[in-house]
């Protein structure tokens, strides 16, 4: 049966959905598992469900730059974002270091203008601050802000910090790459496994502190984790090819929404006023600039 726009809309939305659920699910199985083990464990059954959704990845068919450049910007954001949350202090902290991610948007479309000749508006750059903004206002939580509160913060945890900003520039800088090397090809399945075999090669040099303790939950976390993400690929897929793209690509800036909201509901957490406030702002400058490129 033929795909109607409105379904393919709705499969692409749902795709925002299951992907707001990583920063939660990264966070509770990291806590069992550990943060190098159980990102291991998270990208080897995410691999092994896109290899049964997809068959196995034909590497030579991927255009050079794009494996080599792209594969490498790919694997190290899903490790750096994995392991930063995993390494959080705190539930709220893990939390921060989610919506750190969400830079990636604004800072995509940053780098498009040098590397893909994007063209702007002004106003990008006011939009820019504002998602910057909206990150310090998360990390100031419901204190008073000052540049030596905010580096405090920084330092409590420099480490899973570094690696959530990390993160963010090398998920813009990949979705550049993308566009301009990548010939309407996907290395998805293949960056997959090349991410949980490096994992598991950490994994078993520098071991982890903490012992893996499975139970019934955590399987089950993971095993959702690696079905969603294989359906939220396929999903976005149909939607952007079918569907409404202009509402989709609308819908998408809202996931450092959907993602706080569902995370603190599977965390257990009841984030301040001044997070939330965080979290629109970056919501709203990624908008912004999003308009400033259209």
């Amino acid at each position: 049966m033929a795909l109607t726009s409105q379904h393919a809309t709705l499969t692409g939305l749902c795709a925002i959905v299951l992907w707001s659920t990583t920063v939660g699910l990264i966070r509770s199985i990291a806590e069992s598992l550990g943060a190098t083990g159980g990102a291991a464990m998270i990208y080897s059954a995410s691999a092994l469900f896109l290899c049964l959704a997809g068959g196995f990845p034909r590497w030579r068919q991927l255009p050079s730059r794009y494996l080599w450049w792209g594969g490498a910007l790919f694997v190290s954001y899903e490790i750096c974002l994995a392991i930063s949350i995993g390494l959080a202090h705190t539930r709220p902290q893990a939390l921060e270091l989610g919506m750190i991610n969400y830079l990636w948007p604004s800072l995509t479309l940053l780098f498009a203008i040098p590397l893909n000749q994007q063209r702007f508006r002004w106003w990008l750059w006011p939009g820019l601050a504002l998602a910057a903004g909206g990150i310090i206002w998360v990390l100031k939580g419901d204190s008073a802000w000052t540049p030596l509160l905010l580096w405090h913060n920084v330092m409590d945890n420099p480490l899973a910090y570094g690696l959530a900003f990390f993160a963010a520039i090398a998920w813009a800088l990949y979705n550049n790459v993308t566009r301009r090397y990548a010939g309407g090809q996907s290395g998805v399945t293949l960056f997959f496994l090349i991410t949980a075999i490096a994992l598991w090669i950490k994994f078993a040099v520098s071991g982890q502190p903490q012992p893996m303790r499975f139970s019934p939950v955590v399987i089950m976390e993971v095993l959702f984790m690696a079905a969603s993400t294989a359906m939220a690929y396929s999903a976005w897929n149909r939607g952007i090819q079918h569907g409404n793209m202009t509402l989709l690509a609308t819908a998408s800036y809202f996931t450092p929404v959907f993602s706080a909201l569902l995370a603190s509901l599977w965390l257990q957490l009841t984030p301040s006023f001044s997070f939330w406030q965080g979290v629109m702002m970056v919501t709203l400058g990624s908008l912004i600039c999003w308009r400033a490129t259209r």
